[in-house]
């Protein structure tokens, strides 16, 4: 393969029609394998040539993962949470306003509003009100500082956020298995697909297995991904036992030396039992095959249910040993507040979040950027919070 063709490869990539819909039907999705890559690759190079080759296409990968880059992209993501908290906060806070009873009610309504939830709302304004009392703030203006540097002390910093910030394993224990769970809809199988991008670009080889065999439209989604990216796949028919699947992709990682295994599954929450049964003999089959797995269980969360996900994660997590949390679809929400409430509430991690379209729009979270991006920070290069 030639360069130019292997550029047009990698281009395809950063194509602005990353997120597949949860609904496709199979046949839109086979129209869509025939022809997202005449489609994307057309776009970007055409993009690319406008350029006028101002920049080779290694400076503009490198571009996308830095930090400034990064920290843009989530801060554009935020915009829609942070108009309906930040903004409305600091129109609270006017100038020469004290500090009294209705001042911190009103902020209280706007955290609640805001899907930071009750529980952790009540949390934040007892603190607000420690911090006034005890170092003597009287000017509604100090509020905003104060508000910043709580909501930064609630968010989790998961321990493995340098390992997922650079997709890293411990390969002389690989396969590293990671078992995707969450309910229909949330972006499962498209945080697959880009967790599988991000692993492969940073030098590790993948491999899917499709234990949700009781969609169609999943098992194809999941084939136009791994085709994509360009990773093997583990498929039975439809109907067949999710365990076989998990079974046959594991020792398939095995032999073939693999170092990466992204397991789907089903997400029929509505069937607690057969949920928790099914999970529990994926959970015993992986173990079969390496005794220290799943190595991760990550739970798909949709940010736009708002307190529904911290319910979805309540319920997952009596039925599965959850590792940490994947939140989707950020950008396109105002309820972004319930990542405050996941911290503080659940108390399991945050490990990735969803602020866009592209691959590399799945971010591994930095509670610091977040409080930044959400607080209205210009810059991520740069941070008051430590």
């Amino acid at each position: 393969m030639g360069f130019f063709d292997k550029f047009k490869k990698k281009t395809k990539y950063f194509s602005s029609k990353e997120e597949i819909s949860q609904d496709l039907t199979e046949d839109e999705a086979s129209h869509l394998r025939e022809n997202t890559k005449e489609e994307t690759e057309g776009a970007n190079l055409s993009s690319e040539q406008d350029e006028g080759n101002k920049k080779s296409f290694f400076d503009k990968v490198k571009d996308k993962t830095s930090k400034a880059f990064k920290f843009k992209r989530l801060k554009d993501g935020l915009e829609k949470t942070k108009s309906s908290f930040s903004k409305n906060i600091l129109s609270l806070l006017g100038s020469g306003r004290k500090i009294d009873d209705d001042l911190l009610t009103e902020i209280e309504d706007v955290l609640i509003t805001s899907d930071i939830g009750v529980v952790t709302s009540e949390l934040i304004i007892e603190r607000l009100k420690d911090r006034i009392k005890s170092e003597g703030h009287e000017n509604a203006d100090d509020v905003y500082k104060i508000l910043k540097e709580e909501i930064h002390r609630i968010l989790i910093q998961s321990p493995a956020a340098k390992q997922d910030a650079q997709y890293s394993i411990n390969k002389k224990n690989s396969p590293h298995v990671i078992m995707m769970i969450g309910v229909n809809g949330a972006g499962k199988t498209t945080t697959i697909g880009k967790l599988a991008y991000n692993y492969k670009e940073f030098g590790h080889s993948v491999i899917i297995g499709a234990a949700d065999t009781f969609r169609a439209a999943a098992n194809e989604q999941l084939k136009i991904w791994a085709d994509r990216v360009g990773v093997d796949i583990v498929s039975l028919e439809i109907g067949s036992d999710p365990g076989a699947v998990v079974f046959d992709t594991i020792k398939k990682a095995k032999s073939e030396q693999k170092d990466v295994v992204l397991i789907d599954t089903a997400g029929r929450l509505h069937n607690k039992a057969n949920l928790m049964a099914e999970l529990e003999k994926l959970t015993r089959i992986t173990k079969k095959l390496k005794s220290t797995g799943p190595d991760e269980v990550f739970l798909v969360l949709d940010a736009t249910t708002g307190q529904n996900a911290i319910q979805q994660a309540r319920e997952f997590s009596r039925v599965a040993p959850i590792t940490g949390i994947v939140l989707t679809k950020l950008d396109g929400t105002a309820k972004g507040g319930v990542v405050i409430a996941i911290a503080n509430e659940l108390k399991i991690p945050v490990r990735y979040i969803g602020v866009g379209e592209q691959m590399y729009d799945l971010q591994a979270f930095d509670s610091t950027f977040f409080a930044e991006a959400l607080f209205g920070s210009d810059s991520g290069e740069e941070t008051e919070l430590e």
